[in-house]
C-alpha cells in the first residue's frame, strides 16, 4: 500500500479547527516580494542589553536542566520587580518560554475541553488560537461603541457559568489601557462569578501619555502574565513569566510546565537577569522614542480618515484601523502587493473590516516611509476600491 493509500491517520480536529497564524501568512508575503515594509508583526526594533556575564556556551550552567519554575536568581529578581513596580506581593512566580507559553500553562491548568472562556473583542489572535486548540467555548465581550470601554453590562449578564475571563492590558490589538478602577471591577465581578481572571501585561511599559499609568491587581482567582520580549528586545530569546496567589494552582502549573518544556532555557534566563539588573530605566528611552513612530503613523492614518482609528490607543504598540471595505483579508493582500506595506487583517482579531497596524518594529525614518505607503493605499482603496 502506498503512502497515498494509507487511511485512518487523521489530524486532530482541534488543530484543524484552529485559525491559521496570521503573522506567518504576512511574513511569507514580506519575504516573497521585494520592497514590502512591514507594519504587521508586534516586535520592537532595538536590541537587548549587552550581557553583563561571561558567555561560554559550553558551560554546564547553560547546558544542564534547571529548576522547573525558573532560575533562582531570576525568580528573586522578578519577585522584587513585581512587588516594587506592580504592587504584587507574596505571589508565586514561574518563568516560561515567552508569554504565549505562560498563557497556555494557565489555560491547561484551569480549563477542560468544552469550558467557556470570555475574550474582550478585539482580541489577541494567539489567545484565540490557544482556546481553539483546547476546544473551549469562546465568547466575545464587546466594547461600548462611543467610549470603547469594556461593556460591563454585557459581562454582568454573560460571565456567570464561564471558567475564565482574559484581558490584555494595554490591549493587543487596540492599544486600549485599563484603569485601576476597571481592573478592580473586573476582579470583583470574576470573584462573584467564581471565574478565573487572566491579565496579560506584556505591554506594561508601553504607555505614552504622562498622566496615564499601567496598573496590576491580584487575588486568589487572578493570574498575571508578563513578557521580556517587547520592552527589552528579547523576542527571539523567548522569556515570559506569570504570577499568582492561589496555592492550589501551583501544582497544576508545575505539571504543565514539566510536560511542555521541563524548564525554561538556561541561557535566556541569564540574559533576562541582565535585563532586570538594567531595569525599567533602560527601556524608557526606547519607549519614549516610539512616540515619534506613533505620531507618524497616526497622522498618516488620520489623513486618510480622521475617525479611522478605533477607540483611544493609549498604550501597547498597535492601533486598529477601519478600512473603507469590509473584506480585510483581501484588503491586506492588496496593500502588500500594490502599495508594499504589510499589516494584519482585523478578522484575525475578531474585527472584520479593520486592520491591525504595528509601529514599534521600524526606526522613525523607515516608519515614516511605511506610514506614507499605508496612507496612500488606504486613500486609493477608499476612492477606487480594489483592483489588480
Amino acid at each position: 500500500m502506498s503512502d497515498d493509500e494509507v487511511v485512518g491517520a487523521v489530524l486532530s480536529t482541534a488543530v484543524e479547527g484552529t485559525d491559521e497564524p496570521c503573522i506567518n501568512t504576512m511574513q511569507r508575503i514580506v519575504d516573497g516580494e521585494k520592497g514590502i515594509i512591514s507594519l504587521a508583526q508586534g516586535v520592537t526594533y532595538w536590541d537587548p542589553p549587552k550581557p553583563d556575564f561571561d558567555v561560554d556556551v559550553t558551560s554546564r550552567c547553560f547546558n544542564s536542566y534547571g529548576l522547573g519554575a525558573g532560575d533562582g536568581e531570576l525568580i528573586a529578581l522578578l519577585e522584587t520587580k513585581l512587588a516594587e513596580e506592580n504592587g504584587l506581593c507574596d505571589v508565586e512566580v514561574m518563568v516560561t518560554v515567552g508569554a504565549n507559553q505562560a498563557f497556555m500553562n494557565v489555560l491547561l491548568s484551569t480549563c477542560d475541553p468544552g469550558d467557556d472562556v470570555v475574550l474582550i473583542s478585539p482580541y489577541f489572535f494567539n489567545h484565540h488560537m490557544a482556546l481553539q486548540l483546547r476546544k473551549c467555548g469562546i465568547h466575545y465581550c464587546p466594547r461600548v461603541h462611543n467610549s470603547f470601554k469594556i461593556d460591563f453590562q454585557w459581562l454582568e449578564a454573560h460571565l456567570p457559568n464561564k471558567k475564565v475571563l482574559v484581558v490584555v492590558n494595554p490591549c493587543n490589538p487596540s492599544g486600549t489601557l485599563l484603569s485601576m478602577e476597571e481592573l478592580v471591577r473586573l476582579r470583583d465581578l470574576c470573584a462573584a462569578c467564581n471565574v478565573w481572571l487572566v491579565v496579560d501585561n506584556t505591554y506594561e511599559y508601553f504607555i505614552y501619555d504622562d498622566d496615564k499609568e499601567h496598573c496590576c491587581i491580584q487575588g486568589s482567582h487572578v493570574v498575571n502574565i508578563f513578557s521580556f520580549s517587547k520592552a527589552y528586545g528579547l523576542m527571539g530569546w523567548r522569556v515570559g513569566y506569570l504570577s499568582w496567589s492561589n496555592k492550589d494552582l501551583s501544582s497544576a502549573l508545575a505539571k504543565v510546565q514539566d510536560t511542555m518544556v521541563i524548564c525554561p532555557t538556561q541561557f535566556s534566563q541569564k540574559l533576562a537577569c541582565c535585563a532586570l539588573r538594567h531595569g525599567k530605566r533602560w527601556c524608557e528611552p526606547f519607549i519614549k522614542g516610539l512616540r515619534k513612530n506613533r505620531e507618524i503613523v497616526f497622522s498618516c492614518i488620520r489623513e486618510y480618515d480622521k475617525d479611522a482609528i478605533m477607540g483611544d490607543p493609549q498604550g501597547a504598540i498597535y492601533a486598529m484601523v477601519k478600512l473603507p471595505i469590509d473584506d480585510d483579508e483581501k484588503g491586506t493582500m492588496w496593500l502588500a502587493h500594490k502599495h508594499h506595506v504589510a499589516v494584519v487583517p482585523g478578522s484575525a482579531c475578531g474585527m472584520r473590516g479593520y486592520i491591525r497596524v504595528a509601529y514599534a518594529n521600524l526606526s522613525p525614518q523607515d516608519c515614516e516611509e511605511a506610514a506614507q505607503k499605508l496612507r496612500d493605499g488606504l486613500i486609493e482603496m477608499r476612492e477606487n476600491g480594489l483592483f489588480k
